[in-house]
């Protein structure tokens, strides 16, 4: 567990090794991980924002010739690998979800897996659902399962890609310029523990607002007042 929370919090440090040792094929490698990280329900616990702020600062003239990444190749590269991971999370929700959520709610396991669960997220998603999806790429963890709620609550395919793309394109762009800028200023070189907190920190505010709002229109279309009843009128 140690061993694993020391790559996360010092991720430049091991990537640039990485770099190093297998030269190319750390492009494959980090496909592989933003594949995984978004479209495998199972893998939550990969990095994915400070991966690609720690990839993005391998982009800069700044890395050195022998850590140097291609910032276009790199870009493409995992912008195709977030969008491909959404869509296959999306499709396994819903092949899977249907299956799965068949309770008729009897019992704590019917209750949890009940139809009327999916139903309502059907109902969310065609709702909310291109906001969910491209406000879920930039939360850890809830970005691995949004996709797959999509997909098992029936959100429309051609809907749920049209947002995959633009998130997916969003969340790559912003993280990894934000590391071709900023990864190697030597305050973040030397304290990129700390870069990543703020990095997770960072990525839970669009949710934050968004729940805020949310509660603040609720709470004002509680306090509206109802419309009056017509005054009833005689007919001459």
């Amino acid at each position: 567990m140690q061993q694993v929370l020391d790559i996360f919090l010092h991720l430049q440090d091991h990537l640039g090794s990485i770099i190093k040792d297998y030269g190319p094929w750390v492009y494959a490698l980090l496909f592989a991980i933003i594949f995984a990280e978004t479209g495998l329900v199972v893998t939550p616990f990969l990095p994915g924002d400070s991966l690609l702020f720690a990839a993005g600062a391998f982009t800069s003239t700044d890395a050195g010739e022998a850590t140097r990444l291609s910032l276009w190749l790199l870009l493409g590269l995992l912008i195709v690998a977030a969008v491909l991971g959404d869509a296959v999370n999306y499709h396994v929700g819903r092949w899977v979800g249907p299956r799965l959520f068949k309770g008729q709610g009897v019992g704590f396991w019917g209750k949890l897996l009940s139809r009327k669960h999916l139903d309502r997220a059907h109902a969310f998603y065609e709702r909310y659902g291109g906001k969910a999806v491209v406000l879920a790429r930039f939360v850890p963890i809830v970005r691995t399962f949004v996709p797959f709620v999509a997909g098992a609550g029936v959100m429309n395919y051609s809907r749920f890609a049209l947002y995959n793309v633009f998130g997916a394109v969003l969340w790559v762009g912003i993280c990894v310029l934000a590391g071709h800028w900023f990864g190697n200023i030597e305050f973040v070189k030397k304290n990129f523990s700390i870069v990543v907190l703020g990095i997770i920190a960072v990525s839970l505010i669009p949710i934050a607002i968004e729940v805020w709002m949310h509660r603040r229109a609720k709470a004002a279309g509680a306090t509206a007042p109802a419309p009056s009843a017509p005054n009833p009128t005689t007919t001459p």
